[in-house]
């Protein structure tokens, strides 16, 4: 059967441009081959390549949307949602002096998608950063940046607003359900680091070291909650996206690694890795309350996989 996902992508994408006047569309499209600009990721508050959602009118914003949810899983979409909102309420805890808002957000679109066979686009602004490139009807995925500043909004002790809560929770389940030697392996330094370690790189050297715990050493509640947390990264795509990607990590090893204190509310990190797989998550802000996670292929980030088979195809 064939993928319909290819398809949606480039439906949307040529109604967003459609959507879009002259010089908006000017701003929004870039050569494919414009590896500095298609190979991008910031999730800083920047300035970056694209349109921005500001600028369009509703319809420009919904087609935008609705591009970005072609990418998501619906509850990915949520988060991703949530993670635009968090704008507004950053910019009333700053006391509004950056000028923060929910519509700063960017679209870029790589070559031709009515036309071409190879194409792109991105989303992306502060905390949110979404790749998508389609080679020869096939979509390749990352990287897919997710953050939260401020990481939880609480009353009373209770949550109002944690995005990436799900992501902690998982991360620190599977370190408490690991034995005290795989626990002093999976531990890899007293500190968190500032920030993920794969950063706004274009390209990611991989494996990072070290490498933690192997998955091959854990307990089955290790290993499965250590399942947990990749499918937990894989399911921000699209069903049909997820399970290709979890039948290409299937009986692959898979390393654990956790830098920083072990108890809640405090700086921490924790990356896994495995065949073409970097997730991270990082929560390393003074107060613990400022989370980044980024789900990345490092040999095939930005499509790399699929243009290779197509310049082997075609050359």
């Amino acid at each position: 059967m064939e993928d319909p996902l290819p398809e949606q992508m480039r439906a949307a994408s040529t109604t967003l441009l459609a959507a879009l006047d002259p010089a908006a569309r000017d701003s929004a499209v870039h050569p494919f081959d414009d590896e500095s600009t298609r190979r991008w990721l910031e999730y800083r508050p920047r300035p970056r390549p694209g349109v921005c959602l500001a600028e369009l009118d509703v319809a420009g914003r919904k087609a935008a949307h609705r591009l970005l949810a072609t990418a998501l899983s619906p509850s990915a979409y949520a988060q991703a949602m949530a993670i635009i909102a968090l704008e507004e309420v950053l910019d009333r805890a700053e006391g509004w002096h950056r000028g923060r808002h929910s519509g700063d957000y960017w679209v870029a679109v790589f070559g031709d998608p009515e036309r071409d066979d190879r194409w792109a686009w991105r989303l992306e602004g502060h905390h949110l950063s979404v790749n998508m490139t389609v080679v020869d009807g096939q979509v390749s995925p990352a990287p897919i940046f997710f953050g939260a500043n401020p990481a939880a909004v609480r009353y009373a002790g209770r949550p109002v607003s944690r995005p990436l809560g799900i992501e902690e929770d998982l991360g620190r389940a599977l370190l408490d359900a690991i034995g005290p030697a795989e626990r002093a392996a999976a531990i890899i330094a007293d500190e968190a680091p500032g920030d993920i370690i794969s950063a706004t790189r274009g390209r990611v050297d991989a494996p990072l070291e070290p490498l933690g715990v192997p998955s091959d050493r854990l307990g089955p509640t290790g290993r499965a909650l250590l399942d947990q947390v990749v499918a937990l990264y894989l399911d921000r795509l699209p069903p049909e996206l997820a399970i290709r990607e979890a039948r290409r990590l299937d009986a692959g090893r898979l390393h654990f690694a956790w830098a920083g204190p072990t108890q809640p509310g405090q700086r921490h990190y924790y990356r896994v890795q495995g065949d073409d797989l970097l997730i991270e998550y990082d929560n390393t802000s003074a107060d613990g309350n400022h989370a980044h996670t980024v789900l990345r292929r490092p040999a095939s980030d930005f499509g790399a996989d699929v243009l290779a088979t197509h310049h082997e195809t075609h050359h």
